[in-house]
């Protein structure tokens, strides 16, 4: 190939990039905003919650862990229904059931009934990550993938900074027969509702029919996804081979630790910071946005640079061993000081989630990447059911929140030992 023609296909690939970054990227990351503050905002609601309801830590901690248990239920099916059906539909649907279930929390009034709707919600929310996931893999080319999936879950934290002064704000609400935490259930539901007729109006399933990209574009665009298709076998494409390779499951141990952490910090990231600061709910609020501002700058550095070295394993396992360390130094820490910023390295872990789905959406194709993704994301998000609830369990039965950290970072750094493993095994 001439100079000049390699560099026309250069330019073709930077426009296309940049194109996708900028047209699906802002949308796609918004939905994960509401997704995720959907998904954690209990944390806060327990301030009070918990209080007015006389939910012990115990119950608590297994209704907010019971979302994964519905969410681990309905993964797989759900993935392949987005495959079949596309997923303008899917999204939508999802996004309503979720949107009606959360704010359908405000009326809880029992711990049965706690449990009952975090189950509902899981199972409700649980096509949306690995859809969108499968979604990116059907557009972003394997080369830019870790970036565009850093960039996209960068959400998660932002949400966590955004809403936790908000969330603060809301549990103070005092408006007729309703409690804080209950307006902040109903307010922070609502967008879902909304946003579900947004993606059925204006989501795109394919490529081909994206107006903003130029037919030279969607030309590169088809041939470079068609060729990375190509690569695997009809035999690496069929569902039944997700089951059986044995880097899907070693992957799925990753992510167990990695869920394990963060959403055991995630869930009880209100309760820790007042265990050692007396403040406002609001202010607990601030405290929290912390860690979540620290791990989305993490996320952007360490997507760009896997992206850029085409390294995968030792990003996955330094981010690893680092959160661990970060769990057992929140174990020990003295002063609210020392808590937010242990609290931040900790968090900061989640960076592995860009290079460890450009893994994960790199073993295999077809329908087996449908059926791979939500495979690793079902059983490996088994970690946000068993980080809560051991922290919960734990605090109940020692008094204090160190028992439980431990337990977690421990997790977490057999999480860094197996990356080092399947990093071996998928170069």
């Amino acid at each position: 190939m001439s100079t000049a023609g390699a560099a026309n296909i250069s330019g073709v690939e930077s426009a296309v990039i940049s194109k996708l970054t900028t047209r699906l990227l802002p949308f796609l990351f918004l939905l994960y905003i509401v997704a995720y503050l959907d998904r954690i905002n209990v944390g806060f609601a327990a301030l009070r919650m918990q209080a007015q309801l006389g939910l012990s830590d115990k119950v608590y901690g297994l209704g907010a862990g019971l979302f994964f248990a519905g969410y681990f239920c309905l993964q797989v099916p759900s993935n392949l229904a987005l495959a079949r059906v596309g997923a303008r539909r899917w999204i939508a649907l999802i996004m309503l059931a979720w949107g009606a279930i959360s704010c359908g929390m405000m009326l809880v009034s029992t711990a049965g009934e706690f449990y009952l709707l975090r189950f509902a919600l899981g199972a409700a929310e649980a096509g949306f990550f690995p859809g969108i996931i499968l979604y990116l893999k059907h557009w972003f080319p394997a080369s830019a993938r870790a970036r565009a999936v850093s960039i996209f879950m960068t959400a998660g934290p932002l949400a966590g900074a955004v809403g936790g002064p908000i969330s603060g704000a809301l549990l103070d609400i005092h408006a007729g027969k309703f409690a804080g935490w209950q307006w902040l259930f109903l307010i922070e539901g609502l967008p879902a509702i909304v946003l579900a007729g947004v993606v059925w109006l204006v989501l795109k399933d394919r490529p081909e029919e994206a107006r903003w990209l130029d037919e030279l574009e969607k030309t590169w665009l088809a041939q470079t996804l068609a060729e990375e298709a190509a690569s695997f076998s009809a035999a690496r494409s069929s569902v039944g081979i997700a089951f059986k390779d044995s880097r899907v499951w070693l992957l799925t141990l990753v992510y167990f630790g990695a869920t394990t952490c963060s959403y055991g910090v995630s869930l009880w990231l209100p309760n820790l910071i007042k265990s050692s600061f007396h403040g406002s709910s609001f202010e607990i609020g601030v405290l929290s946005a912390l860690p979540y501002i620290v791990t989305a700058i993490a996320m952007v550095l360490v997507g760009l640079h896997s992206d850029q070295t085409g390294e995968r394993k030792w990003h996955l396992a330094a981010s690893a061993f680092v959160g661990a360390a970060g769990l057992w130094g929140t174990g020990v820490a003295s002063s609210t000081t020392a808590q937010v910023v242990m609290l931040s390295v900790a968090l900061a872990s989640f960076s592995m989630m860009g290079p460890f789905w450009a893994i994960s959406t790199s073993i295999l194709g077809g329908t087996a990447a449908a059926a791979g993704i939500a495979l690793i994301n079902s059983f490996g998000n088994l970690g946000g059911f068993a980080g809560p609830y051991l922290i919960g369990w734990l605090k109940q039965v020692t008094g204090g929140f160190r028992t439980g950290l431990f337990v977690v970072g421990a997790f977490m750094a057999l999480s860094g030992v197996v990356a080092l493993v399947v990093g071996r095994r998928t170069s």
